[in-house]
């Protein structure tokens, strides 16, 4: 049976003091479905490969990309600062965003709606982001006759210890997505997989690189964005237009919560 595994990044925070600000209202988790043996033969290589030319990545000390500090051209991706480099950097790095073989699932939670509702009573608003993206990410494994696990970027000593309690719970208990057997049928685990950035997992990487684009796009459909889409950052959403709606007849890979 083939394996595959979720990668999950997330953009916005988790707090709800601040839901009527724009810039704290929405959180959003984007998942990278993609398959284990396909990671390791191409999009693995292909990352590294990348970043060892224009950054000079050594396999003792990898570089892992990160979406902010590409945009703002920082250290260590300085060289981005020349304008050639960058069309060049970009260029290439949205051929590989475009021609890998994944799948997006992307939640947009408005945490506004989200906290009159009452819902924060009973939800972590990461959790209820998590269970959503995972109910999601069971019914297309069931529907491909596959099964797989699930990887996030760690948060913090205190947000992965309730994480994993909240996936270990979710998986023997079902949530408000997806029942427990089916979540058990699917999912080769009943822990997530938590990683720290430096570990250099190329999964989490392209989820990082997606995230952002992917989140503004949802809101943009909804005119709550209340900017334009950036340019490079329209050029993502186009590629990911290939990438969402991957279970006919199921839940589909953009949703906006709650």
């Amino acid at each position: 049976m083939t394996k595959y595994r979720l990668y999950i990044d997330e953009v916005g925070d988790t707090g709800l003091k601040l839901v009527a600000d724009p810039n704290h209202r929405f959180l959003s988790l984007t998942g990278v479905i993609a398959e284990s043996d396909y990671v390791r033969r191409r999009i693995h290589p292909e990352l590294e490969d990348i970043k060892a030319r224009y950054f000079d990545s050594h396999p003792d000390e990898p570089l892992v990309l990160h979406r902010k500090e590409l945009v703002n051209g920082r250290w260590p991706f300085q060289a981005l600062a020349d304008g050639d480099t960058r069309r060049a950097f970009d260029d290439e790095l949205l051929g590989l965003i475009g021609g890998w073989d994944y799948r997006v699932i992307t939640v947009c939670l408005d945490k506004q709606a989200f906290a009159a509702a009452g819902d924060a009573a009973n939800y972590d608003p990461y959790h209820y982001c998590l269970g959503a993206i995972v109910g999601t990410f069971s019914d297309w494994l069931n529907r491909c006759g596959a099964n797989g696990d699930v990887m996030t970027e760690s948060r913090g000593n205190k947000e992965d210890k309730e994480l994993k309690r909240y996936f270990r719970a979710m998986v023997a208990n079902g949530s408000a997505s997806v029942a427990a057997g089916q979540l058990q049928s699917s999912l080769t685990s009943s822990e997530v997989k938590v990683n720290a950035k430096e570990k250099n997992i190329s999964g989490l990487q392209l989820a990082d690189l997606i995230a952002h684009p992917s989140r503004s796009e949802i809101l943009d459909e909804r005119g709550l964005l209340g900017r334009p889409l950036a340019p490079y950052a329209a050029r993502i959403v186009a590629v990911l237009a290939g990438k969402y709606h991957c279970i006919a007849g199921g839940r589909q890979g953009k949703r906006f919560l709650p």
